[in-house]
């Protein structure tokens, strides 16, 4: 029986609230990144304040919060499409301005909130595409969680692989793989990679890019085993 943290379990239910986000990113820093989230992980409130009167409005409470929890925590946030850190928050001009928050890691998309929503607690995020600026989740909080778990997937170490998974490995994926419980996803790279889906078992998580033959699979094991275990289960053209 394997055994290791398991983010379907962690996520059952959906996030349905920005404090049911910071939870888990709490439980997901202890028991999956083995280090618990310290006071320092955190922007200060100078920082964000800063951030605040250079931009000209308050911040919302979704995006300050997780900010201001674990916004210096590099390995949760910073990876592979880096958050912008507080004083790099600027306004995109199109759509009637988008403030950027979030940058693929060769500039080719953002994530964003759009200024009309702004004043809300926990406003709506968009993702800069080849089609403009689209709908990528429908709170901040979400797209909060979402971000923990790409970064951290794309950790430059030996637990992290990917593969172009042929079809006839996706009956072991949704027997042995649980859905996460987070909705389906736009990929700002192509129409063909979307929905993105997230799929985890103990001490394994798994995001699927798409649903043509042969789409990417990126995959993260808690340990080196765990790796070599998702490799088994899931048999393909791993890159690793």
């Amino acid at each position: 029986m394997l055994d290791g943290p398991d983010v379907s379990t962690a996520l059952r239910g959906g996030v349905r609230t920005r404090f049911q986000a910071w939870e888990f990113v709490r439980w997901y820093a202890d028991a999956w990144m083995d280090r618990p989230l310290r006071p320092e992980d955190g922007c200060t409130t100078e920082e964000l304040a800063d951030a605040e009167d250079d931009l000209g409005f308050e911040l919302p409470a979704a995006l300050s919060e997780g900010y201001a929890l674990f916004g210096r925590r590099d390995d949760l946030t910073r990876q592979q499409d880096p958050l912008v850190r507080p004083a790099g928050l600027y306004v995109d001009d199109a759509s009637d301005g988008i403030l950027v928050f979030r940058r693929e890691n060769q500039d080719c998309a953002s994530w964003g909130i759009p200024l009309a929503r702004i004043g809300q607690g926990d406003p709506p995020v968009v993702v800069e595409s080849h089609q403009g600026w689209i709908p990528f989740l429908d709170r901040m909080s979400l797209a909060w969680v979402e971000l923990v778990l790409s970064e951290s997937l794309f950790g430059t170490d030996s637990r992290y692989d990917a593969c172009e998974l042929p079809d006839a490995s996706m009956p072991n994926l949704h027997a042995r793989y649980a859905r996460v419980d987070l909705p389906d996803l736009p990929m700002w790279a192509s129409e063909d990679d979307s929905p993105v889906r997230w799929y985890a078992a103990p001490g394994r998580l798994v995001r699927r890019d798409g649903l043509q033959d042969q789409s990417w699979v990126h995959a993260r094991g808690h340990t080196f085993s765990d790796l070599e275990t998702i490799r088994e289960e899931l048999p393909g053209p791993w890159v690793g």
